[in-house]
């Protein structure tokens, strides 16, 4: 049952994303930058719903207290990436929009890299690193100032569930170079979508936002010490099944 309702869900995903993807590449030709993502964000929120009707797929967030107010107050968020469901599920969920920071090769992915493409992301070619992450300064700086929280995977790549990745700085160097608070947010994502996984499962996801931890003055490396204990002390809170 559980792989006859993956099958209905990738085809909705599918049969949704080439249309819409058209419809993006065509406003793009007049539209540009905030309007984009919100255009991206209602195909996401597609495809996140039908994961709940058609797969079981349930969301629990906490901590939506944590993040900050103001219109143009910055953010730099730093998830916990055990699968594809929190790259969909953080632009639903979050007030304002979101960039991200990937490498470059996506952009060529057909439909939904191109649609990527036709927004204000940062995308990295990760063979050039000083030229990459100065890139990626001078691009945060100028999204913060809008409004446009910057999203990152310290770990850099989906991590099985139950195990720890290795946390990068990238995220918090960033921050200290720009000023922005991290937030930090534990997701148990694998419990309904595993890892590399075609298969959903029926269950609980929970989001845990945690609270604002400033950047300025602070070493890159042991703030993201600071943001990997968190997350992963909430990561054995929120699944204590997989971590024992």
């Amino acid at each position: 049952m559980n792989l006859l309702r993956s099958v209905l869900h990738a085809l909705w995903m599918l049969v949704t994303v080439i249309p819409w993807s058209f419809v993006m590449l065509t406003a793009s030709l007049w539209r540009r930058g905030i309007p984009m993502y919100w255009m991206a964000v209602t195909w996401l929120k597609g495809a996140v719903h039908g994961l709940r009707v058609l797969c079981g797929v349930q969301w629990r967030v906490t901590g939506m207290e944590h993040l900050p107010t103001g219109q143009t107050s910055p953010a730099i968020l730093l998830v916990k990436h055990q699968s594809t469901l929190e790259t969909f599920l953080m632009p639903v969920l979050m007030p304002h929009p979101l960039a991200y920071v990937f490498k470059r090769e996506l952009l060529y992915v057909p439909f939904f890299g191109w649609a990527m493409a036709r927004m204000d992301m940062i995308h990295i070619d990760r063979r050039l690193r000083a030229q990459a992450f100065n890139k990626v300064v001078q691009q945060g700086k100028r999204l913060l100032a809008q409004g446009i929280w910057i999203i990152m995977f310290p770990e850099g790549t989906r991590t099985p569930r139950g195990q720890v990745g290795t946390y990068k700085s990238g995220g918090t160097r960033l921050a200290v170079a720009t000023g922005a608070p991290v937030i930090p947010v534990a997701v148990s994502s694998a419990k309904a979508w595993p890892r590399k996984a075609f298969v959903k499962r029926p269950a609980v996801v929970d989001v845990v936002i945690g609270p604002p931890i400033p950047s300025q003055g602070r070493d890159p490396e042991a703030l993201m010490r600071e943001v990997q204990d968190w997350i992963e002390a909430e990561m054995r809170r929120i699944d204590p099944e997989a971590y024992r």
